[in-house]
């Protein structure tokens, strides 16, 4: 594999062939990889540091987009709680099988909205404090992410963030072996390594924002930041 550009190489999960058990095995082992990835830590670190100074009791608005299994909008709801705050979560995705599978996935005592539709028809209202998007990019061709950072940053009052993997040889071969050690299904691991492939490099981020007219200048400008483990981030708070 070539990871010198990204790929254009399809995924197979989301195809509508895919036999509804496979999809929910595949939606519980994504969510797997997940947190033995460390996943959700810069979301919600992105949204502690966003909201340090905000009383207890405040409540928070955030929409996912592209939510799978719903983990990471129960993370949130977890710290949200934790922290004093009052949950009002929503997520949005495009396959109409996740919505079921993610409200199965929920404790009854997290009232978290499942969407589905297209997100570049999606009209949040009223508009969310803060959107956020895990490992939904790199599915999307460059032109589209461009229009997804201008959708968010339409739509969003606080701030909003994009957490996706970094192309790069080491997640490349080490998500095979770690796939092949823990098991999991053939779609999930000929998958991840796809999504590597089709996912992005810091100069990339910044000419896409760039593109968007969004600029990385100032204090209130977005960022681009590595995480541990090679994972990027792009954010902008308000």
């Amino acid at each position: 594999m070539d990871l010198s550009r990204r790929s254009d190489l399809p995924e197979v999960m989301n195809d509508a062939t895919t036999p509804p058990e496979v999809f929910s095995r595949c939606l519980a082992e994504l969510a797997a990889v997940n947190r033995l990835t460390l996943t959700h830590r810069p979301t919600l670190r992105f949204l502690a540091g966003a909201t340090h100074d905000w009383p207890r009791g405040s409540a928070i608005s955030v929409l996912d987009v592209a939510y799978g299994d719903g983990d990471l909008l129960r993370a949130i709801h977890r710290w949200a709680t934790r922290a004093g705050l009052v949950p009002m979560l929503a997520g949005v995705d495009l396959d109409p099988r996740s919505a079921g599978i993610a409200a199965a996935a929920t404790p009854p005592d997290m009232a978290i909205d499942w969407r589905t539709g297209d997100v570049f028809d999606h009209l949040p209202d009223p508009a969310p404090d803060f959107i956020v998007s895990s490992q939904f990019t790199h599915h999307l061709t460059d032109a589209e992410v461009v229009a997804f950072i201008r959708w968010m940053e339409r739509h969003a009052r606080r701030g909003w963030l994009i957490a996706d993997v970094q192309r790069h040889v080491i997640p490349y071969y080490g998500f095979r072996l770690l796939a092949w050690m823990m098991r999991w299904h053939r779609i999930i691991r000929e998958d991840g390594t796809v999504s590597v492939a089709r996912g992005f490099r810091i100069p990339e981020w910044r000419a896409l924002l760039d593109q968007a007219g969004i600029t990385t200048a100032g204090a209130t400008g977005a960022r681009v930041r590595w995480h541990v483990p090679f994972r990027l981030c792009v954010a902008r708070l308000r």
